[in-house]
Formats: C-alpha cells, structure tokens, sequence
C-alpha cells in the first residue's frame, strides 16, 4: 500500500482541517486513497486519478462539511457517486450514522466493500431515486444534515434533497465557482419547500499551485415540505421551483 499519510496531513493543515486528523483517521484515508486508485482502473468512480487532487479535491473537500454535522447526527448523502463526501464523514466522524443514496447499485457495492474492509459501522448504503425515497416515510424528513455535492443544479437538488431533512436540520449543498448564480435561481423554491433563505459559505480550498472557489451553501429547514413534493424527476427538471 502507498503511504499518503504526509500529503493528507499537509494537504489537511492548509485548509485548516487539521484538527480533524488523528492517527486512526488518516490510516483509513490512506486506505480509501489506495482502494479507490486501483478499483477505479476498473471502474468509472471519478475523473480525477492524481492522489494530490484526490486526497484536495475528493477528501479535503468532503471534510469541509464536518463543522455543520451536529453529534450523533443522520446524515444522508444524496448522488454520493464513489462515496464523497460519505466516506470521509464516516471515516472522520464515527459519531454520525451516515447513508449513501445513489440510482447505480455497481457505485454502492464499491461503498459497501469498502465500509467493510474500513470497519466502518456507521455507513449504510440506499438504492433508489430521490425523488421517490423523499415521500418514503422510512427517509422523509428524518435526516438532521442532507448533503449532494456536484451531482446537479441547485434548482433542481433543492426538490430532490429538502423533502429528506427534519425540521430544525440543516440541506448542504457542495458548490463552486457557478454558487452564485444557482443560488439567485433557487431562492424562491427553498422556500416553498420549507427551507430558511440560503447561506452561502465561500471559502478557497488550496494547496501547492491549486486553488479552488468552493461554496457550502446551507438552508436550514424551518418546516415541513408540502406533500407534493418532491414531483416526479422529469417534471422537476423540465420547471424546477
């Protein structure tokens, strides 16, 4: 196995993360590192092959969300793809019981295998559509922080991931350099869904010669989404709110 263990602690200090590394959580984020470089030569879990841009642009930035996660928390991660950020927050935070929502049943058997082999007990994997699980009484409105991040618009994510958040938690949503103007188009659809106005949180995340605009843009969900809600994924797409 490749020992990253100085890049992640380097890479982690500039962001100012580093206070939450420890010596168990950086020997299971070496271990994911190493895990997700050999199965994705198999398998199309990200673009992204370098261990310095996985380790800023999948890890560092995953455990940008970790200061909004209340202890103990449910925290579901909708679109999780190869599983950021709900690897790192598992592996971070064992605290919080952590779901991996995603469509495509290959991505979350790559999850579970990797749960397992990481002794994580604290991650569950859900197969299905948003958009459907968010009128299922076992996920509507029974999540204390509703993470997605890159997976779409944020007019569209609204609908699909507001219906999942209980009264009183936290939508998080992971952008970039676009925040601003998806904000502006999704303001008035937060609202009917139930959620406060957004905040938007900007910070650069940066290491050696990169530097990234990021945004955690966060609605903190102040009553319950109406019943029609989410609509069906076309109809969501075709006239977002």
């Amino acid at each position: 196995m490749t020992d990253y263990s100085t890049l992640i602690k380097d890479v982690f200090t500039s962001n100012g993360l580093d206070s939450l590394l420890n010596s168990l959580v950086v020997e299971k984020l070496n271990f994911l590192i190493d895990r997700m470089t050999s199965v994705n030569e198999n398998m199309n879990l990200t673009a992204i092959t370098d261990a310095e841009d996985i380790i800023l642009k999948h890890i560092a930035d995953s455990a940008t969300i970790i200061k909004y996660i209340p202890q103990n928390a449910r925290l579901l991660d909708v679109g999780t793809g190869g599983g950021f950020p709900a690897l790192p927050v598992a592996i971070i935070r064992p605290d919080v019981s952590v779901y991996a929502l995603d469509s495509t049943a290959k991505k979350l058997k790559y999850i579970d295998d990797t749960a397992v082999a990481l002794g994580l007990t604290n991650l569950k994997t859900v197969n299905g559509r948003a958009e459907e699980l968010g009128k299922s009484v076992n996920y509507r409105e029974r999540f204390d922080v509703v993470t997605a991040r890159a997976v779409s618009a944020l007019n569209i994510l609204t609908e699909l991931c507001v219906p999942f958040v209980k009264i009183g938690g936290l939508f998080i949503s992971m952008k970039g350099s676009s925040a601003n103007e998806e904000i502006d188009l999704a303001k008035s659809g937060i609202i009917q869904l139930g959620g406060e106005k957004f905040r938007d949180n900007k910070f650069i995340l940066k290491y050696s010669d990169t530097e990234l605009q990021r945004h955690l843009v966060i609605s903190k969900k102040q009553k319950n989404t109406p019943p029609q809600f989410p609509r069906m994924h076309n109809r969501i797409v075709k006239k977002p709110l």
